[in-house]
C-alpha cells in the first residue's frame, strides 16, 4: 500500500494508527489475559486462590478504565462475587452487575469521589482473613480515590491539586502529596483490608510502570515522605500557596507527629499481590505495526517521554525536520512514534490540554514541511478540561490559520490550543475510550 498522500488521508490513517494503540490496551481484554478461573481456583500470574478456601470475593477500584476492568473481573469471579465499589470518571461507567460504579471527578477530585472512596474503605476494612479483594486501578484513580486525611478537607485537597496541575509537577510529585493528604493511598487500602488478600490490576498510566504512582499505590509500599512533600511544594513555590490546613499535616509528618504511609516489608503487605496487566509500551507496538501495515517504516522514539509539552513538541518538529532533509535517523516514509506523559505550566488563560499543545508547538516547528503530519492525543479519550482527545497538524497548519485570522505563537502563549484546533476543525474527538496508559504522538513524515 502506498503511503498517503492529501491531509485527509493522513489524518484518517493517524487516526487508524492511535486507535490500533489504544485498542491493543483495551481493559477487558487485558483483565481476560492476565486473570483465570480454573474450575474452583482463581489464577492470576504465579498466584493462585482455591476459591473453596475463600468466604467472599470483593471488587474495588478507581480510575477512567476501573468500571471496564471490573466487569471484566465479574466475569470470571462469577457467582463467588459478593459486591464491590468502583469510582470512575464521568463519563467512562459501565453497567457491572453486583458492583456499585461511582462516578466522581478528574483530574480535581470532588464529592463524589469522596462518597465511593469512603465505601471502598468500609469494604476493606471489614474484609477478613479469608476473603479476597480484588483492586481495579488505572490512570485517574489518583483524582478518584479522594479520602482526605484527618484535618484536612475535600476542598483543602481540590486546592492543592489544582495548584500542583498548574505549576508543572510532574505525576510523581503530584501523587506523593496526594498520598500523604489521603488516608486511603500510598499503601494505606492494603492495610485496611489486611488480613485479607488482595490482588490489585493494574493498567499504568506512569512512564516507567511505577506501581506505587500509578493511582498513588494504594495497594503498593509508598516510597515517598512527608518530607519529600515538602521539598515538592518549596521546588515547585507552592509552599504558601497550599492551604494552610494541608501544609500542616505534611509539616506535622515530616516533624514525626503523624504516622508515615506504610513502606516496603510492612505486615499490611503479606498478603497482597500486584500484576501489571497493559501500558503505554503495548500500546506504542499495536501503533506501530498499523503503521507498518500502511507502507510506512515504524520508528518507536521512547515510551518514556516526560518534560514541558512544547519542549517536547519542538524536539519531535526537529526530528521530522532531520528525516526529511537528510534521511535520518530513518528514511521516509516513516513514522515516528513516542509515548509518555508531558507536563505543562500554565501561563495563560486558554483552554486546551498537554496533546493539543504539543500539536500546536509542532505545528509552528514543521510549518512548511509539507511531508509532515502529527497526531498527539490522549489514549483515554480526554485531553484536559476538554472534550477532545487532541488534535492533528502538519506543514501546512499554521498558514491554514493565519488565514482564519489566527496567529498561532499567541495562542500557543495564552495556553489556548482547543480554539487555535477547532476552528479549522482539527481537533480528534474520540469520546471516552474507558482505557488509559498515557498518550500516543504520532508523526508521519510521507516519501
Amino acid at each position: 500500500m502506498n503511503p498517503a498522500k492529501s491531509w485527509n488521508d493522513r489524518c484518517t490513517l493517524l487516526r487508524s494508527i492511535f486507535e490500533a494503540g489504544v485498542e491493543a490496551v483495551d481493559p477487558v481484554r487485558a483483565v481476560r489475559r492476565h486473570l483465570k478461573r480454573n474450575g474452583s481456583d482463581l489464577v492470576a500470574g504465579s498466584a493462585r486462590w482455591s476459591l473453596e478456601k475463600i468466604d467472599r470475593v470483593y471488587v474495588v477500584g478507581a480510575g477512567k478504565a476501573s468500571a471496564a476492568m471490573a466487569s471484566a473481573v465479574v466475569e470470571i469471579v462469577g457467582d463467588r462475587l459478593s459486591g464491590g465499589v468502583v469510582n470512575t470518571k464521568y463519563g467512562h461507567a459501565a453497567s457491572v452487575d453486583r458492583v456499585k460504579i461511582c462516578e466522581a471527578g478528574h483530574p480535581v477530585p470532588d464529592e463524589n469521589g469522596m462518597r465511593g472512596a469512603s465505601e471502598i474503605a468500609e469494604i476493606a476494612s471489614n474484609a477478613e482473613a479469608r476473603d479476597l479483594v480484588i483492586c481495579c486501578l488505572s490512570g485517574g484513580g489518583s483524582a478518584l480515590l479522594p479520602l482526605p486525611a484527618e484535618g484536612v478537607s475535600l476542598e483543602d485537597k481540590m486546592e492543592t491539586t489544582r495548584l500542583l496541575l498548574g505549576s508543572g509537577a510532574d505525576i510523581e510529585e503530584i501523587n506523593a502529596v496526594r498520598k500523604h493528604l489521603s488516608r486511603i493511598k500510598g499503601g494505606n487500602l492494603a492495610r485496611f483490608a489486611s488480613p485479607a488478600s488482595v490482588l490489585t490490576l493494574i493498567l499504568s498510566d506512569v512512564v516507567g510502570d511505577r506501581l506505587d504512582t500509578i493511582a498513588s499505590g494504594p495497594t503498593v509500599p509508598d516510597r515517598t515522605t512527608f518530607r519529600d512533600c515538602l521539598e515538592i511544594l518549596d521546588r515547585r513555590k507552592l509552599t504558601s500557596a497550599v492551604p494552610g490546613a494541608a501544609l500542616k499535616v505534611l509539616k506535622a509528618g515530616a516533624d514525626g507527629k503523624r504516622a508515615e504511609t506504610p513502606k516496603p516489608g510492612d505486615s499490611a503487605f503479606s498478603q497482597a499481590r500486584c500484576i501489571l496487566i497493559g501500558n503505554n509500551r503495548q500500546a506504542i507496538q499495536a501503533a506501530a505495526a498499523r503503521a507498518r501495515e500502511a507502507g510506512y517504516r515504524p520508528l518507536v522514539l521512547s515510551t518514556t517521554i516526560e518534560g514541558e509539552t512544547r519542549d517536547i513538541a519542538r524536539m519531535h518538529g526537529a526530528i521530522a525536520r532531520e528525516v526529511v532533509e537528510s534521511g535520518s535517523p530513518v528514511k521516509p516514509p516513516c513514522c515516528l512514534l513516542s509515548g509518555g506523559e508531558t507536563t505543562v505550566t500554565l501561563k495563560g488563560d486558554g483552554l486546551g490540554g498537554r496533546n493539543q499543545e504539543f500539536a500546536l508547538a509542532a505545528a509552528i516547528e514543521i510549518e512548511g514541511l509539507d511531508r509532515v503530519s502529527v497526531l498527539c492525543a490522549g489514549t483515554d479519550g480526554t485531553d484536559g478540561p476538554t472534550d477532545a482527545a487532541g488534535a492533528f497538524a502538519d506543514g501546512g497548519t499554521c498558514s491554514r490559520a493565519r488565514q482564519e485570522g489566527l496567529e498561532p505563537v499567541e495562542f500557543l502563549d495564552r495556553n489556548d490550543s482547543y480554539h487555535f484546533f477547532e476552528p479549522l476543525g482539527d481537533l480528534l474527538k474520540t469520546g471516552p475510550t474507558r482505557t488509559n496508559v498515557m498518550d500516543l504522538r504520532i508523526i508521519l513524515v510521507d516519501g
